[in-house]
């Protein structure tokens, strides 16, 4: 088993024999996203070991997997399904773990009578089905909207949703056509420079007394996407006004409102789904990530009556694959028995009011935010202007990598804290603790 007291790496990584397989690596894998040369051999709960035998408290991993890396149950029932059936072309045929899985996920959002469930490898391809099904379902409407600091995936369609950095649209144009893009409720650094709440949510009012009577015809918009909270974009939460006012739009033009749960979803903010904090329900609901523990699986769970109703209008190969299910149940199973989203509340709380307590000791945290164990700082060079600090980010990102710590960024200047809902307070005060160092460091 990993021991937390050797998560304190002795040189600059990556370590000597981590250095053959970042050279390996980067020589034959095209470029992604890659943050630091940690090179993994194995890892389990919140531990992760590399191949040079150091030991790191990882607080990404909760992103995507859920219950810890490689959680007993998880892990046996993943194995156990392998002996059953990998695979057996689940969109042609039927199981009774597909029914089952189908209705659970169903059974997590909210407010629809009467669902469909999509299932399919990742959350882009969860809102690819979206925005195929709102199209689909609105001939006349072809038209989607989405927001500034969105990510919604990097596929063609998706990435024409995303809008959080320039590096994932530049040359990929002509995008989809007929997106539009609109201010999120970023109030920390409010777009129209306004404050909240005087600002009367100006950022959601605007939809409807600007866009569409100058640019948008609302008679012609399929979908509207929006994340309960913004991931990538920097781990916004918006006011529930603003959700609110959005909802109440979408509705009364009869576009369809789509949740994106994909990064905010599966309990980590202390509710099973993000959106459950805000008080209203979608049409369309993305799920992935989390869902599956670590294992590539993703859903899309929409009203019934935006079902395709016509065979080979919409399907995939490895949607409802027999892993990916057992993955899907075993972490409900999990989540449900060990109380996790309960936890999430409680542990956020308690790593929350640690943050503030660095953020009064360190004058370059400009911003402390979160809901549950989704949370983030973000770096100023003064808090006066609120200008954002990226190079100080990095910096600090860096020392955390070489003390130990394994975080992400987001946005322009924040790192996201996402541990697995199974963290304690030892791993937070550890994780806080080499976070203090970092900063004075860098």
């Amino acid at each position: 088993m990993l021991d937390t007291t050797s998560a304190i790496p002795t040189y600059d990584l990556p370590g000597p024999r981590g250095r053959e397989i970042v050279a390996r690596e980067t020589a034959i894998v095209t470029t992604g996203t890659k943050t630091a040369p940690v090179v993994v051999k194995r890892a389990q709960g919140v531990l992760v070991e590399d191949v040079d035998g150091n030991v790191f408290l990882d607080f990404t991993n909760g992103m995507v997997a859920a219950t810890g890396h490689s959680h007993p149950k998880v892990a046996a029932a993943i194995a156990e399904q392998a002996q059953q059936w990998l695979f057996i072309n689940s969109p042609d045929f039927y199981s009774p773990l597909q029914a089952e899985v189908a209705e659970r996920l169903a059974a997590l959002v909210p407010g629809i009578a009467r669902k469909k469930v999509f299932l399919c490898n990742s959350g882009a391809e969860a809102n690819e089905a979206a925005i195929k099904a709102t199209r689909w379902n609105k001939p006349t409407r072809k038209r989607l909207i989405a927001f500034l600091g969105a990510f919604h995936g990097r596929t063609m369609g998706a990435n024409a949703l995303t809008a959080s950095k320039v590096a994932q649209r530049a040359r990929f144009t002509p995008n989809m056509p007929d997106v539009h893009h609109v201010p999120y409720a970023s109030c920390y650094r409010c777009p129209y420079k306004m404050t909240y709440p005087a600002c009367d949510v100006w950022c959601a009012r605007i939809l409807e007394e600007v866009y569409f009577k100058q640019l948008i015809p609302p008679d012609e918009v399929a979908a509207i996407f929006v994340e309960p909270i913004q991931g990538e974009g920097g781990y916004i939460v918006p006011p529930s006004e603003f959700i609110h006012i959005i909802r109440d739009i979408a509705q009364r033009y009869g576009i369809a409102y789509v949740d994106d749960e994909v990064q905010a979803g599966i309990g980590k903010t202390g509710k099973m789904l993000a959106i459950e904090h805000h008080g209203v329900t979608a049409d369309c609901t993305s799920i992935g990530k989390a869902v599956g523990s670590g294992v590539a699986v993703a859903a899309q769970v929409l009203d019934a009556g935006l079902d395709f109703g016509e065979k080979g209008a919409h399907s995939n190969t490895f949607g409802g694959n027999g892993v990916a299910l057992a993955a899907v149940k075993a972490t409900l199973n999990v989540i449900r028995e060990e109380h996790l989203v309960e936890r999430a509340r409680d542990m956020g709380e308690y790593f929350l009011e640690r943050l503030r307590g660095l953020q009064e000791r360190h004058a370059a945290i400009g911003d402390v935010r979160g809901k549950g164990l989704m949370l983030a700082i973000d770096f100023v060079t003064d808090r006066t202007s609120r200008t954002p600090d990226a190079e100080l980010r990095d910096r600090v990102l860096e020392r955390c990598f070489v003390h130990g710590l394994m975080l992400l960024p987001a946005g322009f200047s924040a790192l996201r804290f996402t541990p697995a809902l199974i963290v304690d307070r030892e791993h937070i005060d550890r994780a806080v603790a080499v976070l203090d160092r970092a900063i004075r460091e860098a």
